[in-house]
């Protein structure tokens, strides 16, 4: 199984757009899209490339340092730059590795140079879940014969 599994089951669900900002957008207006798209985190493009990604513990965390000022402020003040992303055929497990051993929540799906998707710890253990159940399913069905 691999990232492209988990992207085609989003867009089934009519999750799989990719909600992104500028750098030069302001903290303000990234809550304000965070909110609109229900969404925990975004992805950050400059130059039709991913420059960031900036989530809601990055604002929390910027506010309670620096107060109420961050909000007017550029995003890229508060994103991390350090992206980590994937390409949709990586596999899912070892996507899933990744995103457990660097403490990462959302990961930019990226293939020959273009987003393409975005892909959370939530998803991935959601595809992980529906799995297991398959298998379950599956081996139900040759005990009983």
């Amino acid at each position: 199984m691999n990232i492209a599994d988990i992207l085609r089951w989003k867009a089934t669900s009519n999750s799989a757009e990719v909600f992104t900002a500028t750098p030069t957008d302001s903290v303000r207006d990234l809550l304000r899209s965070l909110a609109e798209h229900n969404v925990g985190a975004l992805v950050v493009v400059a130059d039709d490339a991913v420059a960031g990604v900036v989530s809601e513990r990055d604002i929390v965390r910027r506010l309670g340092a620096e107060g109420a000022d961050v909000l007017d402020r550029p995003i890229a003040e508060i994103m991390t730059t350090a992206v980590v992303t994937c390409a949709s055929g990586d596999s899912i497990d070892g996507v899933a590795e990744i995103m457990t051993a660097r403490r990462i929540r959302h990961m930019p799906v990226v293939d020959g140079g273009q987003l393409t998707g975005i892909v959370s710890i939530g998803d991935v253990v959601s595809h992980r879940m529906r799995q297991l159940e398959s298998d379950r399913g599956q081996l139900e069905q040759y005990i009983s014969g």
